[in-house]
């Protein structure tokens, strides 16, 4: 069986061996469901075996083990084979999830928020990250502006690839809800800066593949992911 989770960096084909029960199994709603049994799997690694965090982002860290991390075999949209996946939405569309998100992404970012006209990225692996944290964040006092940039152009009514508020001239963080090889965030940062805004900074919830750093790098990009692989007891690339 064949699984899209939604993000153009990575889908899964899976075969799990844990359960002898058969039928199909659906990831995205928050758990592994077979033949209508719930499949709450333990996350490998007790706690004490992880790199030690800032008590926000260890909060962002358990909402993520707890939520967005699936065990089972999977094969990777780049080919390579898995024991874990990463449905990182399962934390960014929760309220506290997005909640942990935001104050994770407001300590990291301390220093610059003042300056952070806007957060967007590609659709659709972006949006509840970006609108999310917009929304959030104008609770806290910072009132940051959102926006999508569409996967293809729309011919009409207001046209191109950006929607939103993103404005010329703003400078732009520019988000994901997770990456592995950095490509969708390289994608929305070329758009960004050809709509006449400028791609300054750039996060993520988690980094699986530990590439994406250089890439922003080689660009005059601050890349700051909120978590990496293993802050979740994983290497990079695996």
């Amino acid at each position: 069986m064949t699984e899209s989770s939604g993000r153009p960096d990575e889908s899964v084909t899976r075969t799990d061996e844990r359960s002898p029960v058969t039928g199909n199994r659906h990831l995205g709603d928050g758990s592994d469901t077979v033949g209508g049994v719930t499949d709450r799997t333990p996350v490998s690694g007790a706690a004490s075996d992880l790199p030690t965090l800032p008590a926000v982002l260890d909060r962002l860290r358990s909402h993520v083990l707890e939520h967005s991390v699936k065990h089972g075999e999977f094969v990777l949209k780049s080919g390579a084979r898995s024991s874990w996946f990463l449905d990182t939405k399962q934390t960014a569309c929760r309220p506290d999830g997005i909640v942990a998100t935001t104050e994770a992404f407001l300590d990291v970012f301390a220093d610059v928020i003042g300056e952070i006209d806007a957060i967007g990225g590609l659709t659709m692996g972006s949006d509840p990250v970006a609108y999310g944290i917009a929304a959030v964040a104008a609770t806290r006092g910072h009132r940051l502006r959102s926006f999508s940039v569409r996967k293809q152009a729309k011919q009409g009514g207001i046209t191109g690839r950006i929607a939103g508020a993103l404005q010329p001239g703003d400078r732009v963080l520019v988000t994901e809800d997770t990456t592995t090889r950095g490509t969708s965030l390289m994608e929305a940062a070329d758009e960004i800066a050809a709509f006449g805004a400028v791609p300054v900074w750039m996060t993520v919830i988690v980094d699986r593949g530990g590439t994406c750093a250089a890439l922003a790098e080689a660009r005059g990009i601050d890349y700051r992911p909120l978590l990496g692989a293993p802050d979740l007891g994983f290497g990079y690339g695996t």
